[in-house]
């Protein structure tokens, strides 16, 4: 069974059609990277997949279930997109890693997050930071984090190491891995960045709005 499965999809904006017609699909815990040209539509294909959009025509279907029969809570929480400039909220660091237990209306679970800390070399001593301290890289990092503290079937990163430094890509990788191969979580990893490209498993180009699989050469 695919996770996640895109039939005839399409996305219009005034007459301009961005996403034409593409059948492509994921299946559980697989690493995909998708890349292609500025305004190739990247961006538009998985706010659709995030159900931030709602497509012009066609369905996507998560698990077999189509997106528009799920409920968009449930389903935002099992399909997890992080953006590009982080957004952090609050004054400390703690703050923000408390934020995903409290909507969930559970008690924070402090050793939890230092492990999660970890994955992207940071630590205990870091949760009590002035989030107005944290260098680009960092904020990244946590706001990273803050999507998986309860992992979701799904992560989806829209050029989240743009601009960042070696170390910090490096940290945002490790974590990658980290849930994918602990938790199984699939993840879909939009970027421009060339050793990301050839690092990919999976590799797709997007280009005028259309998906094609890019062949790996060894």
């Amino acid at each position: 069974m695919h996770q996640l499965e895109t039939h005839h999809l399409c996305y219009t904006v005034d007459d301009r059609q961005i996403i034409q017609d593409i059948n492509w699909s994921i299946d559980p815990g697989a690493v995909v990277t998708i890349t292609g040209p500025s305004g190739s539509g990247k961006s538009t294909f998985v706010k659709l997949l995030a159900y931030l959009l709602n497509p012009t025509s066609g369905t996507i279907t998560f698990e077999d279930q189509p997106l528009d029969q799920l409920d968009p809570i449930t389903y935002r929480r099992a399909v997890s997109y992080a953006v590009q400039q982080p957004t952090l909220f609050g004054d400390t660091v703690r703050e923000n890693l408390e934020f995903p237990y409290q909507i969930r209306k559970q008690p924070f679970d402090e050793q939890h997050v230092i492990q999660a800390l970890q994955t992207v070399d940071l630590g205990a001593a870091d949760l009590d930071r002035q989030v107005t301290s944290l260098s680009g890289g960092e904020k990244q990092r946590i706001a990273l984090l803050r999507n998986v503290l309860f992992p979701p079937k799904v992560l989806i990163t829209d050029e989240v190491t743009t601009g960042l430094d070696n170390d910090s890509k490096q940290s945002v990788h490790k974590m990658l891995d980290y849930f994918n191969h602990k938790y199984q979580m699939t993840v879909i990893m939009i970027t421009h960045d060339d050793a990301e490209i050839n690092a990919a498993e999976h590799l797709y180009e997007l280009k005028a709005g259309q998906m094609q699989e890019v062949a790996k050469h060894e």
